[in-house]
């Protein structure tokens, strides 16, 4: 994520998006972890306040976590002592270095058109049989939400003509809705891919 209005209100409501933090891993993050290699190493791209990372740490896989806002990277470190890094989408790089990715969220800032590249890449950076997890809203087009925060959204075919084309292959998607940051009631999806 490069847009600049997105991270600031990143920065500047990032007490408030802790609220949303869980405590114990949901059932996405659980379906995640019993996927990918006991131990493993996983990106937790866009982390956010850095809870997921911190679940992540405790059921013992090896985390790098990255968000493109300080002030979240700042809660990350400071509130559940992860060693977040602050980086964009366009930083991913490497060749087989994770076994697993959770992007919950993140790349939906992303837009559109550089999508591809940001899956290809991260596919790269993924072992091969690796595990990849992905949140998006559930829509057509780009839009900013009523704070001002950038968002691509995608149906479930378009997703998946996404990931398979990066070699991403698609195991289970859960759609649902639920209110975010902004407090509107949006509908999402859920893909767990392999590598």
């Amino acid at each position: 994520m490069t847009d600049k209005e997105t991270i600031d209100v990143y920065n500047t409501r990032a007490t408030d998006y802790t609220k949303f933090a869980r405590g114990l891993p949901d059932a996405d993050l659980a379906a995640f972890m019993a996927a990918t290699k006991p131990g493993g190493h996983v990106l937790d791209l866009g982390c956010g306040p850095g809870n997921s990372a911190a679940m992540l740490q405790d059921a013992g896989f090896t985390v790098s976590a990255t968000d493109a806002s300080p002030e979240m990277v700042r809660i990350a470190r400071e509130t559940y002592g992860v060693d977040a890094q602050l980086s964009t989408f366009d930083d991913i790089s490497g060749t087989d270095i994770y076994d697993g990715i959770w992007a919950n969220f993140s790349l939906l800032h992303a837009p559109k058109a550089d999508m591809p590249r940001h899956l290809a890449a991260l596919r790269t950076a993924l072992k091969p049989g690796g595990i990849f997890h992905i949140g998006l809203k559930v829509g057509t087009g780009e839009a900013r939400d009523t704070i001002g925060r950038k968002y691509s959204y995608y149906q479930e075919a378009e997703l998946h003509d996404l990931l398979n084309a990066a070699g991403l292959r698609p195991r289970t998607t859960r759609h649902g809705a639920e209110p975010g940051l902004d407090g509107v009631v949006a509908p999402f999806m859920i893909v767990l891919c392999d590598g």
